[in-house]
């Protein structure tokens, strides 16, 4: 298994990367293809261990110019591009039905009857966030090369493949690889939100509206085949949500106007695909034959089936054509749109069920089912959009408001007069907003984004997000906003709890809010709420953090339980492991017990969806993990931990913190370190998503986001976020006392084994030798020391885990993932090297010079070398 991937990939890798070399030869000529390929061959060997060859890298690069450079960092980002597609997609090609495999292995262990089978599915709902305030690198266009790449590499490896037909394809790689070659791969603007929703739209189009009705079709089928059980045709075990263009939250950018204009975007882009699908089954169902119901409906039409879907397909187009003119500034006749997804399914549904009647099962089961099921999964709004905004912008509304009314203000009230005011006007029947009351700027944008969610119907919306939410009235508060605004369906509200403190004071919170009677009556027992990876693990490392958020959960199922209230918890991870990132399996099983019973909803962002989702037979893939991972947990839960290992984990994780924190806020030479250590000023400057990189313009480290934060450290290999004070916090408690506790706990709990397991891939990624090579050419004596003491812990952390887990190198439980990091060494390595010095160039030519080709090479390696990490932030 292991040398078969090794081989092929390795081949297809090859194959690739000479094709590129051609193309590189074509424009420039073979003496600098000579250069690239020598540099390729020292980075290599210097990954190898040989400093001879780290040393030539860092002199070639000296005499070369800005504009070789230049040259230089492209290639090697491209290699790494490539290097990826081809994993993507020999993953995509092995595997794909081994998620549904595994999800009925778990349900063949359970030995369940049918009817339990049936309930066990039922119960599975996972809605994935799509979100893209991440660092994601890669411009829409080469995304698309990439994919036509993707589906070039397929055709390559089947066997069946003509002589003829293979030389085909292989001009068709060679072309696009050119094409992607001479595409600037940097944006030349930051994205603008609607970008990014846009973005977001081209996912759901070219991967999982054909992904997610291939995937409930094989769990159907599978179904049928082993219990004879059939999922039913309103299933929707997966949903889709997004914060393109709702999450407000430090991003100016993102106002009531780009809201609205989301909105209908995406009903725009769900017309134009039920139209596509419309068209065809209107063209297919060209039966005479119907069931009474149809013919009523559509009275002796010969074609009774198209008689019933050409209206609803002009209505479609009336919809797609009409939103685009209304954006467009005009004032279209809207009396013909599509405005429910009721009427698209009751159409559908009309069409399937006559089918069936007629004797016609199987046709009813084609195209028609795959467009039921969309329209269940997707709808006429393509997918649910979040707001997410932070407390203190609504605090901030009621504050002005009561100083108008002359009511003193809110801003300075207690939490039990600020509820009292909030439940009183909550019971009103009253407006509070008087007609004249001439709001500030900042207030307005608040006010404004509330009409939009009232103007909308409430199908194209998910649920409201209030970041740094810390009391009860955070709460009552946005629902006051929404009432007042005319909103008038309950839409859910959750509060987002991220820094260690909110975690830690979550369960007080929330039993207050529960208290309310009003509340708990609004909410009609069911409760969302948010807990956030990156900040907690920015402020008190990856332990702490990840302890915190244990127990918050933990606390939260038993508070919902006391309640009666089903909970969802909605898990803001990134794709690193300072940012929450799991893979799938493992951070699903090693949630508290109960923790999945009211769903699973979790962020999927900017890079971490192309990965997992950028192409159908990915996609698949990744539901089919999803799904099998929730009904393992569901079915065999794990255990929740026993008195000694929370006593251990809390002594550990406490000292975690104080480790982390002693560096990161307490060491007056951390934050000089970190501005020359890693490329974080210059990070600014790259035009990667929509938000500012910073919450406020002026603040130092504590301000800066967790996404640039963990992107810096890695651009370095010093990976710090990930890994700074874990170990010697684990250390810490190793006495022949504590042994055997340790021991059960690696052994039986799955939440302590998994943050292990992360760290073992953190160190894979880690490369203490490319930090010092960082540290020698760009930080200064009197710094240097710092450097040499991270790396030192660093070293110190790898042997601790290795004795730990009884392994003699790091990644030995993952061959492939270890065989995927190290295909990619040899490309990086010279990206590392190359960065150095454009760095030490930029930085001695100081602010105020201006160079197009040294700065966009630097941007070149920043977003090479994220490329060849496989993750950003």
């Amino acid at each position: 298994m292991h040398t078969h991937y090794d081989a092929e990939l390795k081949d297809t890798v090859r194959y690739l990367g000479k094709t590129l070399g051609e193309t590189i030869k074509n424009q420039l000529g073979q003496e600098w293809l000579d250069r690239i390929e020598k540099i390729r061959k020292d980075g290599r060997a210097s990954y190898q261990g040989d400093t001879s060859c780290s040393d030539e890298l860092k002199e070639t690069f000296k005499t070369m110019t800005d504009s070789d450079l230049l040259t230089v960092g492209r290639a090697f980002a491209q290699f790494l591009n490539l290097g990826n597609i081809a994993e993507q997609e020999y993953n995509s090609a092995m595997n794909v039905d081994a998620s549904i495999d595994a999800l009925f292995k778990h349900l063949d262990k359970a030995e369940l009857t049918a009817d339990k089978v049936q309930e066990a599915v039922g119960k599975l709902n996972i809605d994935l966030v799509l979100t893209a305030h991440p660092t994601e690198v890669t411009r829409r266009t080469l995304i698309h090369k990439h994919k036509e790449l993707a589906d070039c590499l397929q055709e390559v490896h089947q066997e069946s493949l003509t002589g003829a037909d293979r030389s085909k394809v292989e001009t068709r790689v060679a072309d696009l690889i050119s094409q992607a070659w001479h595409t600037e791969e940097i944006r030349s603007v930051r994205p603008t939100p609607v970008d990014e929703a846009r973005w977001g739209f081209s996912v759901i189009e070219n991967s999982l509206w054909e992904a997610v009705p291939d995937f409930l079709r094989e769990l159907d089928g599978r179904l049928h085949e082993d219990y004879n059980v059939s999922l039913p045709l309103d299933a929707s075990p997966v949903q889709f949500s997004s914060w393109m263009g709702g999450d407000r939250d430090g991003n100016p950018f993102v106002t009531s106007k780009v809201t609205e204009q989301v909105l209908l975007l995406a009903r725009k882009r769900a017309a134009k695909l039920f139209a596509l699908d419309l068209d065809r089954l209107q063209v297919e169902l060209s039966m005479y034959d119907c069931n009474d119901a149809l013919r009523e409906k559509v009275g002796d039409a010969n074609e009774p089936y198209r008689a019933l879907l050409r209206p609803l397909l002009d209505r479609f187009i009336a919809t797609r054509d009409g939103i685009a003119n209304y954006l467009a500034g005009n004032n279209p006749d809207t009396s013909n749109w599509i405005e429910s997804n009721d009427e698209l399914l009751e159409a559908l549904l009309l069409c399937h069920q006559s089918l069936i009647d007629c004797g016609m099962g199987v046709v009813a089961k084609g195209l028609l089912l795959d467009t039921i099921r969309r329209a269940h999964v997707f709808g006429i709004h393509l997918l649910r959009l979040d707001v997410r905004q932070d407390s203190e912008r609504h605090a901030d509304v009621f504050s002005e408001l009561t100083r108008y009314l002359g009511l003193g203000d809110y801003s300075q009230w207690s939490e039990e007069d600020k509820q009292a005011f909030l439940l009183r006007e909550l019971g009103s029947k009253r407006p509070l907003f008087p007609a004249q009351w001439g709001a500030s700027e900042d207030v307005k944008e608040v006010l404004d984004t509330c009409k939009v969610v009232a103007k909308h119907s409430k199908h194209g919306f998910g649920i409201y997000i209030i970041s740094m939410a810390s009391e009860p009235s955070d709460v009552l508060a946005v629902q006051l906003l929404l009432k007042e605004s005319g909103v008038d369906w309950p839409m859910p509200v959750a509060p987002l709890f991220e820094t260690l403190d909110d975690l830690n004071n979550s369960p007080s919170v929330m039993r207050k809010l529960l208290s309310i009677d009003w509340y708990r009556g609004y909410v009609k027992g069911r409760q969302f709420v948010m807990i956030g990876y990156s900040d907690s693990a920015k402020d008190a490392g990856a332990l702490a953090a990840g302890w915190a958020q244990y127990q918050s959960q933990e606390a939260l199922v038993a508070i919902a339980e006391e309640f009666n209230c089903s909970l969802t918890l909605f898990h803001g991870r990134g794709g690193t492991i300072g940012r929450g990132g799991l893979p799938a399996h493992a951070a699903i099983y090693s949630q508290p017990p109960g923790s999945l019973e009211g769903g699973f909803r979790v962020t999927e962002q900017g890079e971490t969806i192309r990965y997992k989702f950028g192409m159908p037979k990915l996609a698949k893939r990744s539901l089919g993990i999803y799904a099998s991972a929730i009904i393992e947990a569901m079915l065999f839960p794990p255990p929740a931990p026993k008195e000694e290992w929370r006593e251990l984990i809390t002594t550990m994780a406490g000292q975690g913190r104080d480790n982390y924190r002693g560096t990161v806020r307490h060491d007056k030479d951390f934050v000089p370190y970190f501005r020359v250590a890693t490329p974080e000023q210059e990070l600014g400057k790259l035009p990667l998503g929509s938000r500012p990189s910073k919450r406020k313009p002026q603040g130092g480290i504590e301000s800066l986001r967790a996404i640039p934060w963990i992107f810096a450290w890695a651009q370095t290999r010093l990976v710090l976020p990930s890994w700074l004070g874990v170990m010697r916090a684990i250390d810490s408690v190793k006495n022949a006392e504590n042994e055997k506790v340790v021991n059960e706990m690696f052994a039986e709990w799955p939440f302590y084994r998994s943050r292990l397991s992360m760290l073992d891939m953190v160190f894979h990624k880690a490369d203490p030798r490319i930090s010092e090579a960082y540290d020698e050419r760009l930080v200064p004596e009197e710094l240097k020391h710092f450097g040499a003491a991270l790396r030192e812990e660093l070293k110190e952390s790898i042997a601790s885990l290795l004795e730990l887990t009884g392994e003699n190198d790091i990644m030995k439980a993952d061959p492939l993932g270890k065989e995927s990091m190290e295909i990619r060494a040899a490309y990086l390595q010279p990206l590392h090297y190359l960065q150095i010095e454009l760095l030490d160039r930029i930085r001695k030519a100081g602010d105020d010079a201006h160079n197009p080709d040294l700065e966009r090479a630097m941007m070149v390696t920043i977003t090479g070398i994220a490329t060849g990490m496989r993750n950003t932030g």
